[in-house]
């Protein structure tokens, strides 16, 4: 993006019925950002893709990274 380009963004936030993950999409851009957020631990992790992909496609990607930095902190809990 050069110096005075506005980036345009739109944001959808549903809530997942499947995982109960808070996913949001805001189109900056030429990319997409989409933002998982785990309600019950506040977690929250964020993708960029582009905006050829399908909202599956994205929100599996996010899912999947949430999913993993939970574990991450499941196993660092564990640790202790």
């Amino acid at each position: 993006m050069r110096s005075g380009d506005v980036a345009e963004a739109e944001h959808h936030s549903p809530m997942s019925e499947a995982d109960n993950y808070i996913i949001e999409f805001t189109q900056i851009g030429g990319s997409v950002k989409v933002t998982a957020v785990d309600p019950r631990t506040m977690t929250e992790v964020s993708i960029v893709g582009g905006p050829q992909y399908s909202q599956e496609f994205l929100t599996r990607q996010a899912v999947k990274k949430l999913e993993y930095v939970l574990s991450k902190q499941a196993e660092k809990g564990n640790e202790r």
